[in-house]
């Protein structure tokens, strides 16, 4: 699905639309690593541990198609890019801090 289409659905669609854009298993973490500023490729992929450099390049890009993160090119050798939440990505911040409280709250301490 394209980001700009529109739904047309019943109450729940929202919800399926958002996560539709924000799910997955490496996007919620992308965009919370983002909350804390620019960072390079390689910081993300330090940072994300196991997420394999082909999967974050392409969950990148669905983030970037869909208006939630801004790619910035330099042009110097070797290539440096960095990545940056828009602002249409930073209003998904009492969102994902709200999904990092529940995580502390319900599944670290079972």
């Amino acid at each position: 699905m394209k980001a700009h289409e529109a739904y047309d659905c019943a109450d729940g669609c929202p919800v399926e639309a958002t996560l539709e854009i924000i799910g997955g298993k490496w996007k919620g973490v992308i965009l919370f690593h983002l909350l804390q500023g620019t960072k390079r490729f390689s910081e993300l992929k330090r940072e994300m541990g196991s997420v394999t450099q082909r999967m974050l390049t392409k969950q990148l890009r669905e983030l970037e198609a869909s208006g939630l993160v801004n790619r910035k090119v330099y042009p110097v050798v070797p290539p440096k890019v960095e990545y940056t939440l828009s602002p249409k990505g930073m209003t998904l911040e009492p969102i994902l801090n709200s999904l990092r409280n529940w995580g502390e709250t319900h599944i670290l301490t079972d």
